[in-house]
């Protein structure tokens, strides 16, 4: 034996996973179908079923609990809504609701954030069986033309539209006719006298809640079923305005199971989470929401954000409150990790019970990874599991999932139970579709982009392309190949892997990147237009108040970067993956044109369309601040 150090398996906090193994088989011209080697087990038919099932064995179980808002804009302790209160509110404005005669063709649209509001308001939605829709809160109180707000309530004819206060007044000024019933106030208003509208007569949603139930509205919950459809989720819109994808209960509580079973901690316990993700999203609204409710767990709202202004308030809950599983974006597992290195009770609490971190919305880079093990280690002796997979808002989301502790950044691993999945080589790569009863039967009042995207045989189309992480083993499953659309050809005709190389940048450049805008369409040469993190003002040595642009103009970043670019065309093996320029953007990027979600993510198809002036710029020499590659 020799004398040379074996490194150890790193040691992970013991945590299952549902599905190891899966079954292939070959279709004709090079295509494949994948599936999970186990089968979907039997499911609730609707997720009130599973409402009822908590408020009768266990009442007095927090369902979900926000902190107090309180007039100077801070918050306090938290309030908690039982099971048993969240029932009995469902059955009070479930009761309102039909009383109005509300339906599929007059939905509900919800325009404020998350909220007890927002959860009582749906959960007496889900009651009756009348359809919802979560509207991006952004679309009213940051938009400043209300385009995207009007063309959702122009899809979906509300009859009902709900808000929180006035801070919502002009957006429904603009968009909501006259004859729409708005409904607006808190259940615990931080600041009186906010439950009106100037001009337009409103209804308090105490008067829904003050509405007593009747037999009617227990008779409307047993009508519904697995095709009843519980709401509508818009998708962010790139090029085009947002489709409302519809849900169903059959779609939804399969993909509990579903998630049941590729995650059996989430039936282990009741899970606990600590959780900012927009309701309006499906992730936050249908992932975390509905694995709250379906296993009897608590939901604790995180007023908090990855960003600046935010993170304060969710490390402050996250010293307080213990997850058991805790999900967030890349940027927020960024400002938590570096915060844990030197946040001693941060550590402790966060680390102390939690089984399974979870991230999705963006690429994760593998050196946050790295951090978040190191500290791990260094406070429990051991690492958490970072799970991830792949979903969609037309697929409830989760779709696939990974099969073991040992991931890196942009594997996926294998389909859930229930679910096929379809590879189909596509222009050079492989696009993955869904076919399963999570999947969504369209997208509302448009026919024509639901044929668009099934193909013949009603596999959904979800442009993503996909790699075998092991050609010899499929049972390690599948990893990220980036968006096809997003990939295009340089003038050369070479194809770029757009995926691929932005997540070696945002990789390259952590912790000081928080995404990149490949360009280069038609060009001779590929770019990148990075969005720096707050992160990056330290290396600039300017005062805190120093505006962006002199932050990154500076020359310590400038020079910082130049590194990172040098770097990356040492590593490049051809002229598809050798970033020949960078620059960094000023101009932040605008929810009005649909280049940033509420997630944080960037939208590169919009960047690309609403930017055009600048990249030309950018690739002929005309853009100040352009570093290229010294060698």
């Amino acid at each position: 034996m020799d004398a040379t150090t074996t490194r150890s398996a790193p040691r992970y906090r013991p945590l299952e996973f549902g599905v190891t193994r899966a079954r292939l088989r070959e279709g004709a011209n090079g295509v494949q179908y994948l599936r999970a080697d186990q089968d979907l087990q039997p499911c609730a038919e609707r997720m009130t079923d599973r409402l009822l099932h908590w408020a009768q064995t266990d009442p007095d179980r927090t369902f979900i609990a926000r902190r107090r808002r309180l007039a100077d804009g801070s918050t306090g302790d938290w309030i908690r809504i039982s099971y048993a209160q969240a029932l009995d509110s469902a059955r009070r404005v479930g009761q309102a609701l039909l009383d109005r005669g509300l339906d599929a063709e007059r939905p509900v649209a919800i325009l404020c954030e998350n909220g007890l509001e927002h959860a009582t308001l749906a959960l007496g939605c889900l009651y009756a069986g009348i359809p919802y829709s979560p509207v991006s809160s952004a679309y009213s109180t940051i938009s400043q033309d209300y385009d995207k707000l009007r063309h959702v309530l122009q899809t979906l004819t509300p009859g009902l539209v709900y808000a929180t206060d006035a801070r919502y007044a002009r957006a429904i000024a603009a968009t909501v006719p006259e004859a729409v019933e708005v409904v607006l106030g808190e259940l615990f208003p931080a600041v009186p006298g906010q439950d009106q509208l100037p001009g337009r007569t409103v209804t308090p949603l105490g008067a829904l809640l003050a509405t007593e139930a009747t037999p009617a509205v227990d008779a409307a919950r047993a009508a519904t079923g697995p095709g009843t459809i519980t709401k509508f989720l818009f998708t962010s819109g790139s090029t085009k305005l947002p489709k409302a994808v519809i849900n169903t209960h059959g779609m939804w509580c399969a993909n509990q199971q579903q998630m049941r079973q590729s995650m059996p901690v989430l039936a282990e316990e009741p899970p606990v989470l600590v959780d900012w993700l927009p309701w309006n999203h499906t992730f936050g609204g249908n992932h975390n929401v509905g694995l709250t409710l379906y296993n009897g767990g608590t939901l604790y709202i995180d007023d908090g954000k990855p960003t600046p202004a935010l993170i304060g308030e969710t490390l402050r809950n996250l010293r307080e409150i213990a997850p058991t599983v805790y999900f967030n974006v890349p940027t927020g597992f960024e400002a938590i990790a570096q915060a844990m290195k030197t946040d001693a009770d941060l550590r402790r609490n966060l680390l102390s019970r939690v089984r399974m971190f979870f991230y999705a919305g963006a690429a994760l880079g593998q050196p946050v990874w790295d951090l978040l093990h190191e500290v791990q280690e260094a406070e429990i002796g051991e690492r958490i599991v970072m799970g991830t997979g792949l979903g969609m808002t037309e697929s409830s989301p989760f779709a696939i999932f990974i099969t073991s502790p040992d991931v890196r950044s942009g594997y996926l691993g294998l389909p859930t139970p229930g679910m096929e999945l379809k590879l189909v080589p596509t222009e050079g790569k492989v696009e993955v579709r869904y076919r399963g009863p999570n999947v969504t039967p369209g997208y509302w009042r448009a026919p024509q982009e639901t044929a668009e995207n099934f193909d013949e045989e009603g596999f959904f189309r979800t442009g993503d392309a996909v790699q075998w992480i092991d050609e010899q083993d499929r049972h390690k499953g599948l990893k990220f190949d980036g968006r096809i659309a997003e990939d295009f050809k340089l003038a050369t005709g070479t194809f770029v892997s757009v995926g691929p190389l932005r997540a070696k940048i945002i990789a390259a450049g952590a912790p000081y990147v928080q995404d990149a805008v490949i360009t280069g369409l038609n060009r001779r040469e590929v770019g990148a237009l990075l969005l720096a993190t707050p992160a990056v003002r330290q290396l600039a040595g300017l005062p805190a108040d120093a505006p962006l642009k002199d932050v990154l103009e500076s020359a310590p970043v400038q020079a910082h970067f130049q590194q990172v670019l040098d770097q990356l065309a040492a590593s490049a093996t051809g002229s598809a993956n050798r970033v020949a320029r960078l620059h960094l953007m000023h101009e932040p990027p605008s929810i009005d044109k649909g280049e940033v979600t509420d997630k944080g993510s960037i939208n590169q198809r919009a960047v690309l369309k609403h930017r055009d002036a600048l990249i030309q710029a950018f690739h002929d020499d005309a853009l100040p601040f352009t570093l290229k590659p010294r060698a």
